[in-house]
């Protein structure tokens, strides 16, 4: 597990999360938005979004069409508006207009599923956590972390057991990126990956 973490830490020293908000419920409502669509799409409709609608009160008592024609460019935006306005109504009338660091509680959220909240824990609270997505997925696959057919409960947890707690936060962001960027699902660039020896994907592509 070693070999993983530092070569990670040579090719991404500075990983973070690439959606851009600048209050924690934005990051909440833009990993909600991010399901199913880029980061790069989301962060285009969230500068409109969030420039309109500056506040929780705001797009609590937003028009949803209005909101719906922001929102279009990312898919399933009906869903998805009706999503914003609830979260948004719920922080205000349950927890005073902030996102708490409670599991529980994000969970009972509209679109908020586990993925979501461990994202939003990791990043607002440094909780020791890993988000699965397709790119933490597939890399865990390739590198034999998982197996093929894990649900991403069972890759989660396997994670969690195969590297050391306070790495996990770090690691998150750092497997994201190496799917998007490095290992990624068409045309992954192999050549001069160090993990090579290890890789499932290398093996079968032989």
């Amino acid at each position: 597990m070693n070999d993983i973490i530092d070569y990670l830490d040579s090719i991404i020293p500075n990983p973070k999360c690439e959606l851009d908000y600048q209050k924690d419920y934005e990051l909440l409502l833009a990993v909600m938005l991010s399901a199913q669509t880029t980061d790069k799409r989301v962060n285009m409709v969230t500068a409109i979004l969030f420039q309109k609608y500056p506040s929780l009160e705001a797009l609590a008592s937003a028009d949803i069409e209005d909101i719906i024609q922001i929102i279009k460019p990312i898919g399933t935006y009906h869903k998805k508006a009706s999503n914003i306005k609830e979260i948004s109504k719920q922080l205000l009338e349950k927890q005073n207009g902030i996102v708490p660091n409670d599991r529980h509680f994000l969970e009972t959220l509209p679109g908020v599923g586990r993925k979501t909240a461990n994202v939003v824990l990791s990043n607002l609270f440094n909780v020791a956590c890993i988000a699965v997505d397709t790119h933490v997925a597939r890399v865990s696959i390739r590198l034999g972390l998982a197996k093929k057919g894990d649900d991403v409960l069972t890759i989660e947890k396997k994670l969690n057991r195969k590297f050391p707690k306070e790495k996990l936060a770090r690691l998150h962001h750092q497997l994201v990126l190496f799917g998007r960027y490095y290992c990624k699902a068409q045309k992954p660039i192999c050549e001069n990956c160090a993990l090579k020896n290890i890789c499932k994907y290398q093996k079968f592509s032989k």
